[in-house]
């Protein structure tokens, strides 16, 4: 059989033919140089059978990369990285903040704001110059979840909630200029639809494209510290909730380490990972 009319299964349980160059585009953007690419999809290939997930070709690519370089294999786990913030949605919105507050904005998370029927907590409020966002953050743990038309129809309706309160007291100041959904998946073909529709900002793993999550993260080089190949779940797990997020952070916030019982040695090994990271 030829290896593009191999049938693999994709993260949503959809069928799609194997894609070398996907393989090899994921593994491009990580930094790997084009000699490593062909040894990886060389080894992936010979070790492909129909039916097998996204999951296990990443999986294995993943380990051949790491291989050859960490911080590569730091990168390309990035998507991966953004599932491992969970289990709650917490880490995520002080990740999507973190990164408004690196592109110049004020940002607040977790605020109270009342509507004109009942009170709203927002994600996240970002405030530059005279524009001021309404940001909900929806976290999904699980791959294969999408964000569906249910989603902006809620967030948008608190979104016009909150906009009559501020009408009938006629305090322009408190205006929110627009509102925004992020995910770390994807949005539905309807939910982008009505997003357009209702001109509700929607910024998901992949989109819009040029400025979509993945790129502003790679832009920005604000990785999460998940996305580390040294730390260790429990750390990792440790760190988020002290609210370390971001890899700066930790190299800001090192004593960390050390209440950790990190030894010496495997401190310096993990604050150079994360140096490299945030300059790469």
């Amino acid at each position: 059989m030829n290896i593009s009319d191999l049938i693999i299964t994709t993260a949503s349980g959809e069928k799609a033919r194997f894609s070398s160059n996907k393989v090899a585009n994921s593994l491009r953007k990580s930094g790997a140089d084009e000699a490593d690419i062909r040894k990886i999809l060389s080894v992936i290939k010979s070790e492909l059978y129909e039916g097998i997930t996204t999951k296990e070709i990443y999986n294995r690519a993943f380990k051949l990369l790491r291989k050859k370089d960490s911080l590569f294999a730091s990168r390309y786990k990035l998507k991966n990285a953004i599932y491992e913030l969970g289990p709650t949605g917490y880490p995520f919105e002080r990740f999507v903040a973190a990164i408004l507050e690196n592109s110049g904005y004020n940002v607040e998370v977790g605020k109270i704001v009342q509507g004109i029927c009942v009170p709203h907590e927002i994600d996240v409020i970002a405030t530059i110059q005279n524009k001021k966002l309404f940001i909900e953050c929806k976290f999904h743990g699980d791959h294969g979840r999408y964000c569906d038309v249910k989603i902006p129809l809620y967030i948008h309706s608190r979104f016009r909630d909150i906009e009559n309160y501020f009408k009938a007291k006629k305090d322009p100041e408190e205006f929110f200029n627009e509102g925004w959904v992020v995910t770390n998946t994807r949005f539905t073909a309807d939910a982008t639809k009505y997003g357009k529709c209702v001109n509700l900002h929607l910024l998901s793993w992949d989109s819009p494209k040029g400025n979509s999550l993945k790129e502003r993260i790679d832009r920005t080089g604000l990785y999460p510290i998940t996305v580390s190949t040294l730390l260790s779940a429990r750390e990792k797990q440790f760190l988020l909730s002290r609210d370390v997020v971001l890899c700066r952070e930790l190299i800001n916030d090192k004593f960390y380490l050390d209440h950790l019982g990190v030894s010496d040695i495997r401190k310096k090994k993990i604050l150079t990972e994360m140096e490299k990271l945030c300059k790469s």
